[in-house]
C-alpha cells in the first residue's frame, strides 16, 4: 500500500510570509496542532519542505 503523511502544524502563521501561510492553507492545516493525512507525493514533499520550520511530519503505512 501507498504511504501516508500525517502532517501536524506546530507554530502559528502569524507574521509568516504571504506564500508560507498559503502552503499551510493548501496542505489542510490552519491552526496549531492540526493534522491532516496526506499521499506522499512530491508535490507534498515540496510543499512540507516549504514550510518544515511550522509542521511535523510522519510517516504513516497504509
Amino acid at each position: 500500500m501507498a504511504k501516508k503523511l500525517k502532517i501536524t502544524q506546530i507554530r502559528s502563521v502569524i507574521d509568516r510570509p504571504h506564500d508560507q501561510k498559503r502552503t499551510i492553507e493548501a496542505l489542510g492545516l490552519g491552526r496549531p496542532n492540526y493534522y491532516k493525512l496526506h499521499n506522499d507525493t512530491p508535490q507534498i514533499r515540496g510543499m512540507v519542505r516549504k514550510v518544515n520550520h511550522l509542521v511535523k511530519v510522519e510517516e504513516i503505512e497504509g
